[in-house]
């Protein structure tokens, strides 16, 4: 049974069994910042089971892509030197919501295996945990399992969320390779060798751990199940190593036919198989090559590839080229792979020709310290000069030294990069800004949502760092008030200007941060003094605080029409949220082109002039998520978050502390004035607002008309004479 054909008959004996066929979730998971990138079947219902969310169905089934790079679950290095270690692999599971439990689903379990596949029993063994009488019950003595192809096993077989939450005992299907094979079967001291294979766990979430360790049993018991498809595929394929099977095959093929490899047997073949899948479904997912979070994950696994490839004496653009491959296997069932295919090579491509300029020379440097060492460890120092010159990623250069029998100094490594972001830090400070220095304990309340003057009490002043009691006329400084209607720079937005008022004493803030809770005014005395306890009254810059705000709520609006112009994949990377501009980074792999830059200016001009309100909301964040409330990736929000509304039928919904117009015709205008490339596949978008914006188009109409009087031409006419 080929792959795709066993996908198809997982989850169709499942629909016969009531399951709702439940597409795979994306593998970038919106809805849990606590994973890097989706590695279960169950992350999409994770909420579901922890009660937080219901949907229209008790039982469901999928087939859901996963990734295991990066983080707590990284299998990025084992990837072509095992059998069944992979970045991607794809989880076949059914699940129940409070529905059926053990009984139904070790039953449905046996049935798909000995009746729809037609395992023989006397291959498969079962493991249950040793507290689990009742699954053992079910096994033995209503399914028949022989006693001496059964285990009872103690932590294997408990699984859990976390510390605290659902959690309960699995049970295990074992397939037996054969007495050819080393290895013992489940729980015998040879286990972890490759004769006894699991290839489904079945998990029963019957129970709520505690904080003090106790197991209260849960109102609606649940199951969790996941099978691994290219490791049943082997089973039934006949193979022992997942490589084997006729999925892998063709992409071997592809990769062989690309590098030139004569070899079918050369592991580099395995790693560029394998890394060709995952790469190629995050960029389908959304993510970008870049040097951070995802996307370093993602240029590793592409920079792995290609090493690989170089390894095999491939020195051209290679890698792309294997995408077509990829969804003649695997287009059928994921047609998001055919819709993004172009855009996946661009970005592929885009990375080898950045990567490849530099591939060969690192290796260069590798292979030369490589011959001068004296012992079998690489230094540490050799690896951050690789990474920092070269842009080697420390996991490649240790991929190349386990292939020479060496180990590398990880320790070293860390240090060396500790000491560049010391370096960093040091030369990044200001000579004249001392508020990263500053320990304050005070607790700024922020009034400026509702008014931009306020009156409260002086609660600290700092000179040079150091807390002071007064501030005299002519000294710069940096005052921290109780409450203050002034921004503090932050999210992007700049912080706000003003002055800080009691009689004839005078304050003039220049900027406004925050350190620790506290805002922090700073500025110079213009006349007078200040002294800790003075009520003062704060002012804000009106026509700055009003430039700024049109400016954060068009960014939001050209977020939103980014994303419906570009697509989905388009997150933000970065922002600037000036008075006289705006910045936007974003992730996309080529340039904006004129008709799409054309679109998205119309897009945000058309809802300026909808003059719709724009709305505020506090609210659970887990509820904001299920809003839609779209949320930057590792950004740190608190349990109540601020969701901001704009726009008709919910143009734009973003959670957002920044100060913002009270109606999207308040931005009066939007232009465009830059895009360009501000890192590999991050693109960068300046805007203007309001009269800015109005300046700007008169500057371009001025330009147009002495162009057109020097070429005497009109200037709807000028093009043609140039």
């Amino acid at each position: 049974m080929k792959s795709a054909e066993l996908r198809q008959a997982f989850l169709d004996y499942f629909a016969s069994q009531g399951h709702a066929k439940v597409p795979s979730s994306s593998l970038v998971p919106h809805n849990d910042p606590t994973l890097l990138f989706t590695n279960a079947g169950m992350n999409q219902f994770k909420d579901v089971f922890l009660g937080r969310e219901s949907r229209d169905y008790t039982r469901a089934t999928s087939s859901q892509r996963c990734v295991r790079a990066g983080g707590k679950h990284n299998d990025l290095e084992n990837v072509g030197y095992t059998a069944r270690h992979h970045t991607f692999f794809e989880m076949l599971g059914n699940f129940s919501f409070g529905d059926y439990f053990k009984r139904e689903a070790i039953k449905f379990a046996w049935e798909f295996l000995t009746g729809t596949l037609g395992l023989p029993e006397d291959r498969l063994w079962v493991t249950v945990h040793v507290s689990d009488d009742e699954a053992a019950d079910i096994w033995l003595k209503e399914m028949g399992v022989s006693a001496e192809r059964f285990s009872r096993l103690d932590e294997d077989n408990f699984w859990q969320i976390g510390d605290t939450g659902p959690c309960g005992p699995c049970s295990e299907i074992f397939y037996d390779h054969g007495a050819d094979v080393p290895g013992g079967p489940p729980g015998s001291e040879n286990d972890d060798l490759d004769r006894y294979i699991e290839i489904w766990n079945l998990v029963f979430m019957q129970y709520d751990r505690q904080e003090d360790g106790e197991l209260k049993p849960l109102p609606k018991p649940s199951v969790d199940t996941g099978m691994g498809l290219e490791r049943i595929a082997a089973v039934l394929q006949g193979v022992h190593s997942n490589y084997e099977i006729d999925l892998f095959q063709a992409l071997l093929q592809a990769a062989a036919k690309a590098t030139g490899c004569q070899d079918m047997e050369e592991k580099s073949l395995r790693v560029i198989a394998d890394h060709i899948r995952s790469a190629s479904f995050l960029i389908c997912d959304g993510v970008i090559p870049s040097n951070e979070g995802r996307g370093y994950v993602l240029r590793r696994i592409i920079r792995r590839a290609l090493r690989h490839g170089h390894k095999l004496g491939q020195d051209k653009p290679f890698f792309s080229t294997l995408v077509g491959a990829l969804v003649e296997q695997m287009g059928e069932a994921y047609p998001e792979l055919v819709r993004e295919q172009a855009r996946i090579e661009k970005a592929l491509l885009a990375e080898e020709e950045q990567f490849g300029r530099t591939l060969a020379a690192g290796m260069k440097v590798l292979e030369a310290a490589i011959g001068e060492l004296d012992g079998k460890e690489l230094p540490g120092q050799v690896l951050f000069t690789l990474y920092d010159t070269h842009g080697f990623p420390p996991d490649l250069t240790a991929d190349v030294a386990r292939e020479r029998d060496l180990t590398v100094d990880m320790d070293g490594f860390a240090k060396a990069m500790e000491a560049q972001r010391e370096r960093a830090r040091g030369a990044g400070s200001f000579a004249n800004d001392y508020s990263d220095r500053l320990n304050i304990e005070a607790v700024t309340a922020f009034s400026g949502y509702e008014k931009l003057a306020d009156d409260d009490a002086i609660v600290g002043l700092f000179k040079d760092g150091e807390a002071v009691d007064a501030l005299q006329a002519g000294e710069e400084g940096m005052v921290v008030l109780a409450s203050t209607p002034f921004y503090a720079e932050s999210g992007g937005q700049v912080g706000d200007s003003g002055f800080l008022v009691q009689g004839d004493n005078r304050f003039a803030v220049s900027d406004t941060k925050k350190r620790q809770a506290a805002h922090v005014h700073l500025g110079k005395v213009e006349s007078g003094s200040l002294k800790v306890g003075d009520k003062v009254s704060a002012y804000v810059d009106v026509e700055r605080r009003r430039a700024i705000m049109r400016n954060h709520s068009a960014t939001h609006l050209m977020h939103a029409a980014l994303r419906e112009v570009l697509g989905e994949h388009v997150q933000q990377k970065g922002s600037l949220v000036a008075a006289d501009y705006l910045r936007f980074d974003f992730s996309h792999g080529e340039a904006v082109s004129d008709a799409q830059r054309e679109q998205i200016e119309i897009l945000v001009n058309r809802q300026i002039l909808g003059n719709t309100p724009v709305t505020t909301e506090l609210m659970d964040i887990d509820a904001a998520r299920e809003a839609g409330a779209m949320a930057l990736f590792g950004e740190k929000y608190d349990d109540q978050v601020r969701v901001l509304s704009m726009g008709s039928d919910g143009f734009s919904k973003e959670l957002c502390g920044g100060t913002h117009v009270s109606r999207t015709g308040d931005i009066g205008l939007f232009r465009i004035t830059l895009e360009a490339s501000a890192a590999a596949g991050v693109r960068r978008i300046e805007a203007v607002t309001g009269e800015h914006a109005l300046s700007v188009m008169r500057q371009q109409e001025q330009a147009l008309s002495e162009i057109a009087a020097t070429v005497k031409s009109t200037p709807d006419n000028a093009a043609e004479r140039v």
